[in-house]
Protein backbone atom coordinates (compact mmCIF):
# COMPACT_ATOMS: atom_id res chain seq x y z
CA UNK A 1 0.00 0.00 0.00
CA UNK A 2 0.95 3.37 -0.47
CA UNK A 3 3.04 5.28 1.66
CA UNK A 4 2.82 8.54 0.50
CA UNK A 5 0.37 11.40 2.38
CA UNK A 6 -2.97 10.98 1.37
CA UNK A 7 -4.08 14.20 -1.12
CA UNK A 8 -6.67 15.82 0.15
CA UNK A 9 -8.50 18.31 -2.14
CA UNK A 10 -10.64 21.54 0.10
CA UNK A 11 -12.91 23.62 -1.40
CA UNK A 12 -14.50 26.77 -0.29
CA UNK A 13 -14.72 30.27 -1.26
CA UNK A 14 -13.66 31.03 2.73
CA UNK A 15 -10.10 31.73 3.02
CA UNK A 16 -10.57 31.30 6.26
CA UNK A 17 -12.62 28.24 6.24
CA UNK A 18 -9.55 26.91 3.68
CA UNK A 19 -6.91 27.71 6.53
CA UNK A 20 -8.36 26.75 9.53
CA UNK A 21 -9.07 23.11 7.61
CA UNK A 22 -6.16 22.65 6.55
CA UNK A 23 -4.32 23.12 9.61
CA UNK A 24 -6.26 20.45 11.24
CA UNK A 25 -5.67 18.09 8.26
CA UNK A 26 -1.77 18.83 7.89
CA UNK A 27 -1.46 18.32 11.62
CA UNK A 28 -2.41 14.85 11.07
CA UNK A 29 0.09 13.53 8.09
CA UNK A 30 -2.31 14.63 5.24
CA UNK A 31 -0.80 16.57 1.85
CA UNK A 32 -3.53 19.36 1.11
CA UNK A 33 -4.49 20.82 -1.68
CA UNK A 34 -6.69 23.89 -2.15
CA UNK A 35 -8.86 25.38 -4.00
CA UNK A 36 -11.42 28.96 -3.98
CA UNK A 37 -13.75 27.79 -5.84
CA UNK A 38 -15.50 24.89 -8.32
CA UNK A 39 -13.51 25.93 -11.97
CA UNK A 40 -10.10 25.74 -9.59
CA UNK A 41 -11.07 22.46 -8.17
CA UNK A 42 -11.30 20.78 -11.97
CA UNK A 43 -7.61 21.79 -12.85
CA UNK A 44 -5.96 21.00 -9.44
CA UNK A 45 -8.41 17.11 -9.94
CA UNK A 46 -6.76 16.75 -13.05
CA UNK A 47 -3.47 17.79 -12.41
CA UNK A 48 -3.01 16.29 -8.77
CA UNK A 49 -5.38 13.69 -9.04
CA UNK A 50 -6.66 13.85 -5.12
CA UNK A 51 -8.18 10.82 -3.07
CA UNK A 52 -10.36 12.73 -0.55
CA UNK A 53 -12.44 15.98 -2.01
CA UNK A 54 -14.10 18.19 0.87
CA UNK A 55 -15.92 20.74 -0.69
CA UNK A 56 -18.68 23.20 0.03
CA UNK A 57 -22.23 23.55 -1.15
CA UNK A 58 -22.63 27.02 -1.73
CA UNK A 59 -19.65 28.78 -3.91
CA UNK A 60 -19.67 31.10 -6.92
CA UNK A 61 -18.62 30.06 -10.84
CA UNK A 62 -19.49 26.16 -10.10
CA UNK A 63 -21.01 24.87 -6.77
CA UNK A 64 -20.47 21.93 -4.94
CA UNK A 65 -23.11 20.06 -6.08
CA UNK A 66 -22.08 20.91 -9.99
CA UNK A 67 -18.33 20.01 -8.99
CA UNK A 68 -19.62 16.78 -7.71
CA UNK A 69 -21.83 15.91 -11.13
CA UNK A 70 -18.29 17.11 -13.14
CA UNK A 71 -16.63 14.50 -11.03
CA UNK A 72 -18.93 11.64 -11.36
CA UNK A 73 -18.80 11.98 -14.79
CA UNK A 74 -14.93 11.59 -15.22
CA UNK A 75 -12.75 8.46 -15.81
CA UNK A 76 -9.38 8.97 -13.48
CA UNK A 77 -8.64 5.57 -13.15
CA UNK A 78 -9.32 5.99 -9.59
CA UNK A 79 -12.42 6.91 -7.12
CA UNK A 80 -12.15 10.25 -5.39
CA UNK A 81 -14.17 10.34 -2.15
CA UNK A 82 -16.52 13.55 -1.93
CA UNK A 83 -17.27 14.83 1.95
CA UNK A 84 -19.84 17.95 1.45
CA UNK A 85 -19.55 21.12 4.13
CA UNK A 86 -23.02 22.39 4.41
CA UNK A 87 -25.10 24.33 6.51
CA UNK A 88 -28.56 22.18 4.77
CA UNK A 89 -29.35 19.92 6.89
CA UNK A 90 -32.81 18.73 5.40
CA UNK A 91 -33.89 15.47 3.63
CA UNK A 92 -34.37 17.14 0.44
CA UNK A 93 -30.99 18.58 0.05
CA UNK A 94 -29.06 15.77 1.27
CA UNK A 95 -30.60 13.64 -1.33
CA UNK A 96 -29.58 15.56 -4.06
CA UNK A 97 -25.87 15.33 -2.72
CA UNK A 98 -26.47 11.82 -2.85
CA UNK A 99 -27.78 11.75 -5.92
CA UNK A 100 -24.85 13.88 -7.45
CA UNK A 101 -22.31 11.35 -6.04
CA UNK A 102 -21.63 12.75 -2.90
CA UNK A 103 -20.21 9.94 -0.25
CA UNK A 104 -20.97 11.83 3.30
CA UNK A 105 -22.16 14.93 4.79
CA UNK A 106 -20.12 17.44 7.26
CA UNK A 107 -22.34 20.26 8.66
CA UNK A 108 -21.11 23.49 9.39
CA UNK A 109 -19.78 25.19 12.05
CA UNK A 110 -17.31 22.09 10.96
CA UNK A 111 -15.99 20.15 14.59
CA UNK A 112 -12.18 19.14 14.38
CA UNK A 113 -13.08 15.86 15.69
CA UNK A 114 -15.98 15.20 13.45
CA UNK A 115 -14.08 16.09 10.79
CA UNK A 116 -10.84 14.07 10.78
CA UNK A 117 -13.36 10.72 11.35
CA UNK A 118 -14.93 11.28 8.28
CA UNK A 119 -11.73 11.18 6.45
CA UNK A 120 -10.31 8.48 8.46
CA UNK A 121 -13.09 6.67 7.21
CA UNK A 122 -12.92 8.13 3.41
CA UNK A 123 -9.46 7.29 3.83
CA UNK A 124 -10.39 3.65 4.45
CA UNK A 125 -12.85 3.66 2.00
CA UNK A 126 -9.62 4.23 -0.55
CA UNK A 127 -7.07 2.14 0.69
CA UNK A 128 -9.69 -0.63 0.22
CA UNK A 129 -10.61 0.51 -3.40
CA UNK A 130 -6.88 0.81 -4.07
CA UNK A 131 -6.07 -3.07 -2.95
CA UNK A 132 -8.70 -4.21 -5.26
CA UNK A 133 -7.84 -2.16 -7.93
CA UNK A 134 -4.39 -3.56 -7.29
CA UNK A 135 -5.84 -7.00 -7.43
CA UNK A 136 -7.61 -6.20 -10.67
CA UNK A 137 -4.96 -4.96 -12.65
CA UNK A 138 -2.07 -6.94 -11.08
CA UNK A 139 -0.85 -10.09 -12.02
CA UNK A 140 -0.67 -12.22 -9.12
CA UNK A 141 2.26 -14.39 -10.51
CA UNK A 142 4.32 -12.04 -11.66
CA UNK A 143 3.35 -8.74 -10.38
CA UNK A 144 3.05 -7.30 -13.58
CA UNK A 145 0.33 -5.93 -15.74
CA UNK A 146 -2.93 -7.58 -16.74
CA UNK A 147 -3.00 -8.25 -20.48
CA UNK A 148 -6.33 -5.33 -20.06
CA UNK A 149 -4.35 -3.00 -18.10
CA UNK A 150 -1.37 -3.21 -20.69
CA UNK A 151 -3.87 -2.19 -23.67
CA UNK A 152 -5.21 0.25 -21.86
CA UNK A 153 -1.85 1.73 -21.81
CA UNK A 154 -1.18 1.06 -25.08
CA UNK A 155 -4.23 2.75 -26.18
CA UNK A 156 -3.34 5.79 -24.29
CA UNK A 157 0.35 5.87 -25.42
CA UNK A 158 -1.08 4.93 -29.37
CA UNK A 159 -3.46 8.49 -29.28
CA UNK A 160 -0.14 10.15 -28.10
CA UNK A 161 1.95 9.10 -30.78
CA UNK A 162 -0.48 9.60 -33.72
CA UNK A 163 -1.07 13.10 -31.92
CA UNK A 164 2.46 14.18 -32.05
CA UNK A 165 4.02 11.70 -34.56
CA UNK A 166 6.48 10.00 -32.49
CA UNK A 167 7.66 6.14 -33.13
CA UNK A 168 5.85 3.63 -30.93
CA UNK A 169 7.29 -0.19 -30.45
CA UNK A 170 6.24 -3.21 -28.90
CA UNK A 171 7.73 -6.51 -28.11
CA UNK A 172 5.86 -10.32 -27.60
CA UNK A 173 8.04 -12.53 -25.50
CA UNK A 174 7.86 -16.35 -25.29
CA UNK A 175 9.62 -18.40 -23.10
CA UNK A 176 10.97 -21.35 -24.69
CA UNK A 177 9.44 -25.04 -23.96
CA UNK A 178 8.12 -23.89 -21.35
CA UNK A 179 5.49 -27.10 -21.57
CA UNK A 180 8.20 -29.15 -20.60
CA UNK A 181 9.64 -27.04 -17.46
CA UNK A 182 6.00 -27.94 -16.20
CA UNK A 183 6.00 -31.33 -17.06
CA UNK A 184 9.70 -32.24 -16.58
CA UNK A 185 9.93 -30.05 -12.85
CA UNK A 186 6.58 -29.73 -11.96
CA UNK A 187 3.99 -26.81 -12.13
CA UNK A 188 5.57 -24.63 -8.91
CA UNK A 189 9.40 -24.63 -11.36
CA UNK A 190 7.02 -23.21 -14.18
CA UNK A 191 5.36 -20.38 -11.23
CA UNK A 192 9.11 -19.47 -10.18
CA UNK A 193 10.46 -19.02 -13.69
CA UNK A 194 7.45 -16.44 -14.98
CA UNK A 195 7.85 -14.69 -11.59
CA UNK A 196 11.30 -14.63 -12.51
CA UNK A 197 11.56 -13.44 -15.98
CA UNK A 198 8.60 -11.22 -14.83
CA UNK A 199 11.29 -9.29 -12.36
CA UNK A 200 13.74 -9.53 -14.99
CA UNK A 201 11.69 -7.20 -17.71
CA UNK A 202 10.04 -5.29 -15.11
CA UNK A 203 13.65 -4.24 -14.12
CA UNK A 204 14.71 -4.18 -17.59
CA UNK A 205 12.97 -1.28 -18.86
CA UNK A 206 12.35 2.87 -18.92
CA UNK A 207 10.13 4.07 -16.46
CA UNK A 208 7.79 5.65 -19.12
CA UNK A 209 7.63 1.53 -20.75
CA UNK A 210 5.16 -0.63 -20.10
CA UNK A 211 5.56 -4.60 -19.42
CA UNK A 212 2.51 -7.08 -18.68
CA UNK A 213 2.05 -10.35 -18.66
CA UNK A 214 0.13 -11.30 -21.75
CA UNK A 215 -1.12 -15.10 -21.01
CA UNK A 216 0.02 -18.22 -19.81
CA UNK A 217 4.47 -18.06 -20.98
CA UNK A 218 4.05 -14.83 -22.38
CA UNK A 219 5.08 -10.94 -22.06
CA UNK A 220 4.11 -7.78 -24.14
CA UNK A 221 6.20 -4.83 -23.73
CA UNK A 222 5.50 -1.30 -24.65
CA UNK A 223 8.37 1.10 -25.79
CA UNK A 224 6.92 4.40 -26.20
CA UNK A 225 9.10 6.54 -28.52
CA UNK A 226 11.09 3.78 -29.54
CA UNK A 227 12.00 2.68 -33.48
CA UNK A 228 11.59 -1.09 -34.47
CA UNK A 229 15.15 -1.02 -34.55
CA UNK A 230 15.92 0.16 -30.58
CA UNK A 231 13.07 -2.44 -29.49
CA UNK A 232 14.93 -4.56 -31.53
CA UNK A 233 18.49 -3.69 -29.86
CA UNK A 234 16.06 -3.51 -26.56
CA UNK A 235 15.24 -6.81 -27.21
CA UNK A 236 18.46 -8.87 -27.93
CA UNK A 237 19.67 -7.34 -24.65
CA UNK A 238 16.64 -8.91 -22.81
CA UNK A 239 17.15 -11.83 -24.87
CA UNK A 240 21.33 -12.21 -23.79
CA UNK A 241 19.78 -11.56 -19.50
CA UNK A 242 17.47 -14.28 -20.16
CA UNK A 243 19.71 -16.80 -21.49
CA UNK A 244 22.75 -16.16 -18.76
CA UNK A 245 19.70 -16.02 -16.08
CA UNK A 246 19.88 -19.23 -13.77
CA UNK A 247 17.25 -19.87 -11.67
CA UNK A 248 17.74 -21.95 -8.70
CA UNK A 249 14.81 -24.78 -8.07
CA UNK A 250 16.09 -26.64 -4.50
CA UNK A 251 19.20 -28.80 -5.90
CA UNK A 252 18.76 -28.04 -9.50
CA UNK A 253 19.50 -25.30 -11.95
CA UNK A 254 17.66 -24.66 -14.91
CA UNK A 255 18.92 -22.75 -17.79
CA UNK A 256 16.03 -20.36 -19.27
CA UNK A 257 15.95 -18.85 -23.21
CA UNK A 258 12.83 -16.53 -24.55
CA UNK A 259 11.89 -15.47 -28.08
CA UNK A 260 11.24 -12.28 -29.04
CA UNK A 261 8.78 -10.56 -31.71
CA UNK A 262 9.38 -6.63 -32.52
CA UNK A 263 6.83 -4.47 -34.87
CA UNK A 264 6.46 -0.89 -35.10
CA UNK A 265 3.67 1.67 -35.30
CA UNK A 266 3.94 2.26 -39.30
CA UNK A 267 1.62 5.06 -40.87
CA UNK A 268 -0.80 1.68 -42.27
CA UNK A 269 -0.97 -0.02 -38.80
CA UNK A 270 -4.58 0.33 -38.47
CA UNK A 271 -5.25 0.19 -33.98
CA UNK A 272 -3.26 -1.04 -31.20
CA UNK A 273 -4.66 -4.37 -31.90
CA UNK A 274 -2.99 -4.75 -35.31
CA UNK A 275 0.58 -4.11 -34.18
CA UNK A 276 0.66 -6.27 -31.01
CA UNK A 277 -0.47 -9.06 -33.89
CA UNK A 278 2.62 -8.09 -35.91
CA UNK A 279 5.24 -8.47 -33.10
CA UNK A 280 3.05 -11.68 -32.48
CA UNK A 281 3.65 -13.21 -36.17
CA UNK A 282 7.55 -11.83 -35.54
CA UNK A 283 7.63 -14.23 -32.43
CA UNK A 284 6.27 -17.12 -34.10
CA UNK A 285 8.85 -17.11 -36.91
CA UNK A 286 11.30 -16.49 -34.14
CA UNK A 287 10.12 -19.91 -32.39
CA UNK A 288 9.74 -21.73 -35.52
CA UNK A 289 13.24 -20.92 -36.51
CA UNK A 290 15.32 -22.28 -33.98
CA UNK A 291 14.10 -19.77 -30.80
CA UNK A 292 16.40 -17.72 -28.12
CA UNK A 293 16.28 -15.35 -30.80
CA UNK A 294 14.74 -11.87 -31.63
CA UNK A 295 12.71 -11.13 -34.77
CA UNK A 296 11.60 -7.75 -36.52
CA UNK A 297 8.74 -7.76 -38.06
CA UNK A 298 10.14 -5.94 -40.98
CA UNK A 299 12.30 -8.38 -42.13
CA UNK A 300 9.39 -10.78 -42.53
CA UNK A 301 8.50 -10.58 -46.53
CA UNK A 302 5.57 -8.57 -47.16
CA UNK A 303 2.50 -10.39 -48.79
CA UNK A 304 -1.00 -10.52 -48.14
CA UNK A 305 -2.13 -13.50 -45.59
CA UNK A 306 -4.01 -16.13 -46.69
CA UNK A 307 -7.50 -17.62 -45.12
CA UNK A 308 -8.65 -20.67 -44.19
CA UNK A 309 -11.42 -22.00 -46.36
CA UNK A 310 -13.16 -25.00 -46.82
CA UNK A 311 -13.09 -27.25 -44.01
CA UNK A 312 -13.75 -30.92 -45.87
CA UNK A 313 -10.13 -29.75 -47.84
CA UNK A 314 -8.38 -28.41 -44.38
CA UNK A 315 -9.19 -32.22 -43.47
CA UNK A 316 -7.85 -33.89 -46.34
CA UNK A 317 -4.99 -31.68 -45.77
CA UNK A 318 -4.19 -33.06 -42.31
CA UNK A 319 -3.32 -36.36 -43.05
CA UNK A 320 -0.69 -35.50 -45.67
CA UNK A 321 2.89 -35.03 -44.84
CA UNK A 322 5.12 -32.25 -45.53
CA UNK A 323 7.25 -34.32 -48.29
CA UNK A 324 4.13 -35.17 -50.14
CA UNK A 325 3.28 -31.24 -50.54
CA UNK A 326 6.68 -29.82 -51.24
CA UNK A 327 9.07 -29.06 -53.87
CA UNK A 328 12.02 -31.10 -53.99
CA UNK A 329 15.72 -29.27 -53.79
CA UNK A 330 18.09 -29.82 -56.46
CA UNK A 331 20.93 -29.09 -54.03
CA UNK A 332 21.31 -27.20 -51.44
CA UNK A 333 24.19 -24.50 -51.01
CA UNK A 334 26.98 -24.76 -48.92
CA UNK A 335 27.97 -22.00 -46.36
CA UNK A 336 31.37 -22.12 -47.23
CA UNK A 337 31.12 -21.38 -50.83
CA UNK A 338 30.96 -17.91 -52.43
CA UNK A 339 28.62 -15.79 -53.36
CA UNK A 340 29.56 -16.78 -57.08
CA UNK A 341 28.42 -19.80 -56.73
CA UNK A 342 24.94 -19.08 -55.30
CA UNK A 343 24.22 -16.50 -57.93
CA UNK A 344 24.72 -18.91 -60.94
CA UNK A 345 22.96 -21.57 -58.63
CA UNK A 346 19.49 -19.04 -58.18
CA UNK A 347 19.98 -18.03 -62.51
CA UNK A 348 20.39 -21.90 -63.33
CA UNK A 349 17.49 -23.07 -62.01
CA UNK A 350 14.75 -19.99 -61.53
CA UNK A 351 14.64 -19.76 -57.98
CA UNK A 352 14.37 -17.06 -55.56
CA UNK A 353 16.16 -18.44 -52.84
CA UNK A 354 17.91 -21.52 -51.63
CA UNK A 355 18.12 -23.15 -48.05
CA UNK A 356 22.23 -23.32 -47.02
CA UNK A 357 23.59 -26.48 -45.20
CA UNK A 358 27.43 -27.15 -43.23
CA UNK A 359 29.89 -29.38 -44.19
CA UNK A 360 27.34 -32.14 -42.35
CA UNK A 361 24.21 -31.64 -44.50
CA UNK A 362 22.57 -30.11 -41.41
CA UNK A 363 20.46 -26.45 -42.27
CA UNK A 364 22.46 -23.20 -40.78
CA UNK A 365 20.23 -20.64 -42.88
CA UNK A 366 18.69 -19.94 -45.80
CA UNK A 367 19.96 -17.03 -49.05
CA UNK A 368 17.52 -15.82 -51.26
CA UNK A 369 18.17 -13.30 -53.95
CA UNK A 370 16.91 -10.22 -52.50
CA UNK A 371 20.19 -11.17 -50.06
CA UNK A 372 22.50 -11.07 -53.02
CA UNK A 373 20.93 -7.78 -53.97
CA UNK A 374 21.98 -6.02 -50.43
CA UNK A 375 25.74 -6.47 -51.08
CA UNK A 376 25.95 -6.21 -55.24
CA UNK A 377 27.40 -2.89 -54.57
CA UNK A 378 29.93 -3.64 -52.40
CA UNK A 379 33.89 -4.64 -53.30
CA UNK A 380 34.37 -8.33 -55.12
CA UNK A 381 31.08 -9.06 -53.61
CA UNK A 382 30.95 -12.25 -55.56
CA UNK A 383 34.17 -13.70 -53.86
CA UNK A 384 32.03 -13.15 -49.92
CA UNK A 385 30.95 -16.43 -48.11
CA UNK A 386 27.79 -17.30 -48.20
CA UNK A 387 28.19 -17.56 -44.28
CA UNK A 388 28.13 -13.67 -44.35
CA UNK A 389 25.39 -13.21 -46.07
CA UNK A 390 22.91 -16.04 -45.52
CA UNK A 391 19.53 -15.09 -43.07
CA UNK A 392 20.38 -17.78 -39.97
CA UNK A 393 16.73 -17.43 -39.19
CA UNK A 394 15.07 -20.58 -40.79
CA UNK A 395 11.64 -21.69 -40.46
CA UNK A 396 11.90 -25.47 -40.65
CA UNK A 397 9.54 -28.49 -40.23
CA UNK A 398 10.67 -32.21 -40.56
CA UNK A 399 9.27 -34.02 -43.58
CA UNK A 400 6.52 -36.07 -41.15
CA UNK A 401 4.68 -32.57 -40.19
CA UNK A 402 0.54 -32.17 -41.64
CA UNK A 403 0.54 -29.98 -44.43
CA UNK A 404 -2.09 -28.42 -42.60
CA UNK A 405 0.33 -26.87 -39.90
CA UNK A 406 2.62 -25.33 -42.59
CA UNK A 407 -0.54 -24.08 -44.31
CA UNK A 408 -2.24 -22.44 -41.41
CA UNK A 409 1.51 -20.71 -40.61
CA UNK A 410 1.79 -19.70 -43.95
CA UNK A 411 -1.86 -17.72 -43.78
CA UNK A 412 -0.82 -16.12 -39.92
CA UNK A 413 2.23 -14.70 -41.20
CA UNK A 414 3.96 -13.01 -43.72
CA UNK A 415 6.73 -14.82 -45.11
CA UNK A 416 6.09 -16.44 -48.35
CA UNK A 417 7.30 -20.27 -47.59
CA UNK A 418 9.19 -22.70 -45.53
CA UNK A 419 12.02 -25.17 -45.46
CA UNK A 420 11.20 -28.80 -45.39
CA UNK A 421 13.72 -31.07 -43.44
CA UNK A 422 14.85 -34.56 -42.35
CA UNK A 423 16.64 -34.78 -39.20
CA UNK A 424 17.95 -31.44 -39.94
CA UNK A 425 19.09 -32.01 -43.41
CA UNK A 426 17.07 -29.88 -46.15
CA UNK A 427 15.30 -32.14 -48.78
CA UNK A 428 12.36 -29.64 -49.78
CA UNK A 429 10.21 -26.24 -49.69
CA UNK A 430 6.79 -25.17 -49.10
CA UNK A 431 5.56 -22.04 -50.69
CA UNK A 432 2.34 -20.48 -51.05
CA UNK A 433 2.98 -21.36 -54.67
CA UNK A 434 3.03 -24.93 -53.58
CA UNK A 435 -0.04 -25.27 -51.62
CA UNK A 436 -1.87 -23.54 -54.30
CA UNK A 437 -0.50 -26.01 -56.26
CA UNK A 438 -2.03 -29.08 -54.04
CA UNK A 439 -5.34 -27.24 -53.96
CA UNK A 440 -5.39 -27.03 -57.43
CA UNK A 441 -4.64 -30.73 -58.29
CA UNK A 442 -7.10 -31.73 -54.83
CA UNK A 443 -9.89 -29.87 -57.08
CA UNK A 444 -9.47 -31.44 -60.05
CA UNK A 445 -9.01 -34.81 -58.57
CA UNK A 446 -12.26 -33.93 -57.02
CA UNK A 447 -14.45 -33.78 -60.20
CA UNK A 448 -14.62 -29.58 -60.07
CA UNK A 449 -15.35 -29.19 -63.60
CA UNK A 450 -13.70 -26.13 -64.65
CA UNK A 451 -10.66 -26.15 -62.78
CA UNK A 452 -7.83 -27.98 -65.20
CA UNK A 453 -10.14 -28.27 -68.71
CA UNK A 454 -6.96 -30.55 -69.44
CA UNK A 455 -7.73 -33.23 -66.93
CA UNK A 456 -11.52 -32.68 -68.01
CA UNK A 457 -10.81 -34.08 -71.37
CA UNK A 458 -8.38 -36.56 -70.49
CA UNK A 459 -10.96 -38.08 -68.08
CA UNK A 460 -13.76 -38.10 -70.71
CA UNK A 461 -11.09 -39.93 -72.64
CA UNK A 462 -10.13 -41.97 -70.03
CA UNK A 463 -13.51 -43.68 -69.73
CA UNK A 464 -13.93 -44.47 -72.87
CA UNK A 465 -10.41 -46.29 -73.06
CA UNK A 466 -10.90 -47.86 -69.81
CA UNK A 467 -13.54 -49.79 -70.38
CA UNK A 468 -13.86 -52.60 -67.56
CA UNK A 469 -9.96 -52.07 -67.26
CA UNK A 470 -8.93 -51.75 -63.26
CA UNK A 471 -8.46 -48.06 -61.69
CA UNK A 472 -5.58 -49.92 -59.78
CA UNK A 473 -4.19 -51.47 -62.90
CA UNK A 474 -4.38 -48.12 -64.78
CA UNK A 475 -2.21 -46.03 -62.12
CA UNK A 476 0.00 -48.71 -61.70
CA UNK A 477 0.64 -48.74 -65.30
CA UNK A 478 0.90 -44.22 -65.44
CA UNK A 479 3.29 -44.41 -62.51
CA UNK A 480 5.94 -46.73 -64.23
CA UNK A 481 5.53 -44.87 -67.28
CA UNK A 482 6.27 -42.11 -65.35
CA UNK A 483 9.34 -43.14 -63.69
CA UNK A 484 10.38 -44.88 -66.80
CA UNK A 485 9.98 -41.61 -68.49
CA UNK A 486 12.00 -39.32 -65.82
CA UNK A 487 14.66 -42.35 -65.82
CA UNK A 488 15.22 -42.02 -70.06
CA UNK A 489 15.55 -38.42 -69.66
CA UNK A 490 17.81 -38.53 -67.37
CA UNK A 491 20.11 -41.05 -69.31
CA UNK A 492 19.65 -38.90 -72.53
CA UNK A 493 20.59 -35.91 -70.74
CA UNK A 494 23.94 -37.26 -69.46
CA UNK A 495 24.84 -38.82 -72.90
CA UNK A 496 24.04 -35.78 -74.65
CA UNK A 497 26.95 -33.25 -76.41
CA UNK A 498 25.11 -30.88 -77.60
CA UNK A 499 21.50 -28.93 -77.08
CA UNK A 500 19.66 -29.82 -74.42
CA UNK A 501 16.49 -27.69 -74.91
CA UNK A 502 14.73 -30.39 -76.98
CA UNK A 503 15.45 -33.17 -74.49
CA UNK A 504 14.32 -31.29 -71.34
CA UNK A 505 11.19 -29.79 -73.07
CA UNK A 506 9.96 -32.93 -74.93
CA UNK A 507 10.39 -35.09 -71.93
CA UNK A 508 8.95 -32.23 -69.37
CA UNK A 509 5.85 -32.66 -71.93
CA UNK A 510 5.45 -35.79 -71.64
CA UNK A 511 6.03 -35.70 -67.61
CA UNK A 512 3.47 -33.58 -68.30
CA UNK A 513 0.78 -35.61 -69.90
CA UNK A 514 1.42 -38.19 -67.67
CA UNK A 515 0.89 -36.10 -64.59
CA UNK A 516 -2.48 -35.11 -66.13
CA UNK A 517 -3.23 -38.40 -66.90
CA UNK A 518 -3.08 -39.40 -63.21
CA UNK A 519 -4.97 -36.48 -61.93
CA UNK A 520 -7.81 -37.47 -64.43
CA UNK A 521 -7.52 -41.18 -63.17
CA UNK A 522 -7.49 -40.17 -59.81
CA UNK A 523 -11.53 -38.83 -59.94
CA UNK A 524 -11.99 -42.45 -60.27
CA UNK A 525 -10.06 -43.99 -57.15
CA UNK A 526 -12.55 -43.73 -54.72
CA UNK A 527 -14.09 -47.39 -55.21
CA UNK A 528 -10.74 -48.84 -55.43
CA UNK A 529 -9.92 -47.19 -52.16
CA UNK A 530 -13.00 -48.67 -50.39
CA UNK A 531 -11.95 -52.52 -51.89
CA UNK A 532 -8.59 -52.35 -52.09
CA UNK A 533 -6.87 -49.72 -48.65
CA UNK A 534 -3.64 -51.13 -48.34
CA UNK A 535 -2.60 -51.31 -52.18
CA UNK A 536 -4.43 -47.60 -52.40
CA UNK A 537 -1.79 -46.50 -49.99
CA UNK A 538 0.95 -48.29 -51.19
CA UNK A 539 0.10 -47.10 -55.15
CA UNK A 540 -0.27 -43.64 -53.69
CA UNK A 541 3.03 -43.48 -52.31
CA UNK A 542 4.77 -44.76 -55.63
CA UNK A 543 2.47 -41.80 -57.32
CA UNK A 544 3.97 -39.27 -55.32
CA UNK A 545 7.78 -41.03 -55.41
CA UNK A 546 7.21 -40.82 -59.08
CA UNK A 547 6.03 -37.39 -59.73
CA UNK A 548 8.47 -35.55 -57.37
CA UNK A 549 11.79 -37.80 -59.13
CA UNK A 550 9.99 -37.06 -62.62
CA UNK A 551 9.42 -33.28 -61.72
CA UNK A 552 12.74 -33.29 -60.05
CA UNK A 553 14.55 -34.58 -63.07
CA UNK A 554 12.41 -31.70 -65.46
CA UNK A 555 14.01 -29.11 -63.82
Amino acid sequence: MPTEPIKVLLVDDDPAMLRLLAKWLEAEGFHVLRAGDGRAAMELIESEHPRLLVTDWEMPNLNGLELCRWVRSQNFGHYLYTIFITVRTESADMLKGLEAGADDFLKKPVDRNELLARIRAGSRVMELEQRLSLLANTDGMTGLSTRRVLFDDLKREWSRSTRYHTPLSCVMIDIDFFKRINDTHGHQAGDEVLRQIGRLLGTGVRTSDFVGRYGGEEFCVVLPEATEEQALAWAERMRSRVAESKITLGDKTLEITASFGVAERMADTATPEVMVDMADQALVVAKRSGRDRAVAYRTLTQSPVLSRGNDDLASMLQGIPARDVMTAIVAPLNENDPVATASNYFLRFRIPSAPVVDNNGQLVGILSEKDLMAIMLGPRWWTMPISEVMKRNVVCYEETTPALSIYEFLARVVIRGVVIAKHGCPTGLITRGCLLRFFMSLLAARKIEGVFPEVDAAANELVERMGQASVRDRIAKTVRSLAAEGRDMESRLNASDGDLVPCVVGGASRVQELVIDLLAISRYSQNWDEEQPDTASRQSSEVTTAMRFALSQSS
